[in-house]
């Protein structure tokens, strides 16, 4: 397509069950140009089936990781995104790593490997796209499932990240106990800001997937799609 289409600029990006905003598309472009973003993300805005979910809303696993558009140094997610053609070109493809297919998370690679290649980042508050949450997702198993993964591909990815370099392992290891060691105190913090025991459980489960990732666990929500 980039070969094909030589005025080809950015290529933007959500998923099958989202809807975007009337004025996404330019509020993307836009971003992109002001900010001077070789990447940009935007809110994937929780819809729950059960009005009476809304209060999810504000769990880590629905929430974006940012309310405020500007330049970020990190991105995590494919849901809403604009990506330059300049990152394709110099990326290549496969863009992702087919081993991240069952558990996701090859988006989150792809974004890690694009900072570490210099690309900047940006997010776009306005540019929302609705995302439909069927109330399975809401069930204590998938959001605890979730969370784990999300551990697991923080692992994963820093692993990809430090390739290469002096005691990467080690380095990895030992910052995954750290934050478990942290994740209680961390989780109370939330618990005193949320009064939300859901919420401040999730630090807790991503330190550790992250440890477990060290151990060979992949929780691969997306070999079983009618579960997900």
């Amino acid at each position: 397509a980039i070969l094909q289409f030589p005025n080809f600029r950015h290529l933007l990006v959500i998923d099958d069950d989202e809807i975007a905003d009337p004025q996404w598309l330019e509020r993307m472009c836009l971003a992109a140009e002001t900010l001077g973003a070789d990447i940009v993300g935007g809110p994937q805005v929780p819809v729950f089936a059960d009005p009476a979910h809304a209060r999810w809303a504000d769990h880590p696993v629905f929430a974006p990781p940012y309310r405020e558009t500007g330049r970020v140094p990190a991105l995590y997610s494919s849901g809403n995104l604009l990506v330059g053609r300049n990152v394709l070109i110099a990326m290549g493809p496969p863009f992702l790593d087919l081993r991240f297919n069952f558990m996701g998370g090859g988006d989150s690679d792809f974004l890690s490997r694009s900072v570490q290649k210099g690309f900047v980042l940006g997010w776009c508050a306005e540019a929302k796209v609705l995302e439909t949450v069927p109330a399975r997702r809401i069930e204590a198993d998938w959001i605890r499932a979730r969370s784990l993964r999300n551990g697991v591909i923080s692992t994963l990815v820093e692993k990809k990240k430090r390739a290469g370099t002096p005691m990467a392992g080690a380095k990895v290891l030992l910052k995954s106990l750290a934050l478990l060691a942290a994740s209680p105190f961390r989780g109370l913090i939330r618990l005193a800001r949320t009064r939300s025991p859901a919420i401040a459980i999730y630090p807790v489960h991503v330190a550790l997937g992250r440890v477990l990732a060290e151990f060979g666990y992949a929780n691969e929500q997306y070999r079983q799609p009618e579960k997900n």
